[in-house]
């Protein structure tokens, strides 16, 4: 277990995690907060607590998760992050419809079932097109 835990890329995924969980702290609060204290309907109040997240996210992931890349400048770099999180954002929003719109799933229970499938393309992608370490 130690072996598994001393490779990179599995730090990368460890610190990717943490990140993880604290952006989705930030949403799942916004989104609790959206749905009952402002009632506005779920596909919205995801999107926003989805979006604030992503920003959040952006902020810890290219701090501590990633390297940046010297050839790319920050608009640059933000920009293929925020297309990847719209992509994200695609299939929580498809993943959420089809929980709660269609198999009539609690939009709370539905969210972390989301977030699951969505992580994993998130981290693949975002290590693909803007980590430095990945050459």
């Amino acid at each position: 277990m130690r072996a598994v835990l001393a490779r990179p890329g599995t730090q990368q995924f460890v610190k990717f995690a943490l990140v993880g969980f604290a952006s989705l702290a930030v949403e799942y609060v916004l989104l609790a907060y959206l749905l009952h204290s402002m009632h506005m309907n779920y596909l919205l109040a995801t999107t926003i607590s989805f979006a604030a997240s992503i920003v959040f996210n952006y902020g810890l992931s290219m701090k501590y998760v990633f390297e940046r890349k010297d050839d790319m400048s920050r608009r640059r770099e933000f920009t293929i992050f925020a297309l990847l999180a719209a992509v994200g954002l695609g299939l929580n929003d498809l993943y959420m419809f089809i929980g709660v719109g269609m198999l009539n799933v609690g939009t709370m229970v539905m969210k972390p079932i989301s977030t699951f499938f969505v992580t994993w393309y998130n981290f693949l992608s975002r290590r693909r097109f803007l980590d430095a370490g990945r050459q």
